[in-house]
């Protein structure tokens, strides 16, 4: 399939890239193509010639939040959001359940506060104690899977004396 028809409006160099960029779910720009694909494809054969029907399932939460910040107002969304629960029905059917891919900044943060708990010497549970949380939330978060507060976020680095976690 020629990707080029869904985008117009890139070069040949940035169509190339995106082409790459579908190849790799975890790339920055990955949801932003996809969401403009997306907004453009009502065929969904076209798209899983693309990406697996596994990435789109895992990414699928996170592109639709991302087009809800850039649209509102949808048909396209929505008619995407109907095939996202049909594949799902689908795989509850064979008794499959899909797992999300976590987000690549929480990936970071989850591994930071792993390591500079490990360096402190600290189990789980004691900076769970120590930050007033319980330990399987501390287990989520580093992870990667537990979406938490900038309050929290601001406890953990307090205890654990974290000065900057880096997010590129």
């Amino acid at each position: 399939m020629k990707i080029a028809k869904y985008y117009w409006d890139l070069n040949e160099k940035a169509l190339r890239e995106t082409g790459n960029i579908f190849k790799h779910p975890a790339h920055p720009k990955f949801r932003a193509r996809l969401v403009t694909f997306l907004s453009r494809c009502d065929r969904p054969k076209e798209l899983f010639s693309l990406i697996t029907r596994e990435d789109f399932i895992n990414v699928w939460p996170e592109a639709r939040a991302y087009w809800l910040k850039i649209s509102r107002d949808s048909t396209f969304r929505d008619w995407w959001e109907t095939i996202y629960e049909q594949i799902v029905r689908e795989q509850k059917a064979k008794n499959i359940s899909p797992k999300g891919t976590p987000a690549l900044a929480y990936l970071k943060i989850g591994k930071t506060i792993k390591e500079t708990r490990i360096e402190k010497g600290l189990s789980q549970n004691e900076l769970a104690l120590r930050v007033g949380m319980k330990q399987p939330d501390i287990s989520r978060i580093e992870e990667g899977r537990k979406n938490i507060t900038i309050e929290t976020l601001s406890r953990l680095c307090k205890v654990l004396e974290i000065k900057r976690i880096e997010l590129k």
